[in-house]
């Protein structure tokens, strides 16, 4: 029973971490950058929801289209005004331009909502279902539910969509997208305000099951690294398989190693992979 309990919690937590690391994948697939403000997104996100629950009493998961639209704005304008400038310049330059601005609004971030951890608790935080002894937690299926839902309707949007189509073009190669009439400037905006979009709605979902301060972005930052490399860069269902996947060894490797080795194991599965598969276990080869 124990074992059942465990693997119950990884798949809830498998799913959470893998609409984390969506946004991440896309953009890296894409544009090519390693954008160190992903993690950034997320926790700005997690903020919006726990101030409109604090001083308006929205529901938590009503505040969603809030946190994407207010992120997707941003991202957009912070890819146009900015990274613009440097996305054909090597990768290094791009991580650090990302670096720089992740350092400012954190820092911004602990003066005007100081460096404690704040979670929202509405009123079926503590719900639970209890099924021959296993517990459920009700907010962490709804989590899970919900990353899912999110994961499909981004996969929907790129597969279905002339957008979405255009964005696949760009990432597949760059040149012939081009020649084809799309505008490249503009595709690389919407994907960045998409992946900004995508990690604020994770950001708040994270913060109804876990607390969320203006330093959980590294965090959240590695967990995504982690997952894209794992499941394959630029690949939704990769992100999905590498989420899960994290989430079962992290919480194995926690009862068979201890918790303080938790996060460890996850970095151990990463290095065996890129030993054994460098493009991933979904990804294909060019996108690593």
């Amino acid at each position: 029973m124990l074992y059942l309990q465990i693997l119950i919690n990884s798949i809830l937590l498998g799913g959470i971490y893998a609409c984390i690391a969506v946004g991440f994948s896309l953009v890296w697939g894409v544009m090519n950058i390693l954008n160190i403000l992903h993690g950034t997104f997320l926790m700005l996100g997690g903020y919006i929801t726990f101030w409109l629950f604090k001083l308006y009493g929205v529901d938590p998961f009503f505040s969603l289209p809030v946190s994407a639209a207010v992120m997707f704005c941003s991202g957009y304008v912070i890819q146009r005004g900015l990274i613009n400038k440097i996305v054909r310049a090597p990768m290094f330059m791009s991580l650090i331009l990302t670096f720089g601005l992740q350092m400012i609004v954190v820092r911004l971030a602990i003066y005007f909502f100081t460096g404690d951890f704040r979670t929202v608790q509405p009123s079926y935080a503590s719900f639970s279902l209890s099924f021959y002894g296993l517990i459920i937690p009700f907010v962490r299926v709804a989590i899970f539910v919900l990353g899912l839902i999110l994961t499909a309707l981004l996969f929907w949007f790129l597969a279905r969509t002339r957008t979405g189509r255009a964005i696949r073009a760009t990432r597949m190669d760059l040149d012939s997208a081009q020649l084809m009439g799309v505008n490249i400037g503009n595709i690389y905006a919407i994907t960045y305000g998409l992946g900004a979009a995508v990690a604020a709605t994770a950001g708040s979902l994270v913060s109804v099951g876990f607390a969320i301060s203006p330093v959980s972005d590294v965090e959240f930052l590695s967990k995504s690294f982690i997952i894209c490399t794992i499941g394959g860069l630029g690949n939704i269902m990769g992100a999905l398989a590498g989420g899960l996947i994290l989430g079962l060894v992290e919480n194995f490797g926690a009862l068979y190693l201890g918790p303080g080795l938790q996060n460890a194991v996850g970095y151990m599965v990463l290095i065996l992979v890129l030993f054994i598969r460098p493009t991933g276990l979904m990804g294909r080869k060019g996108f690593e």
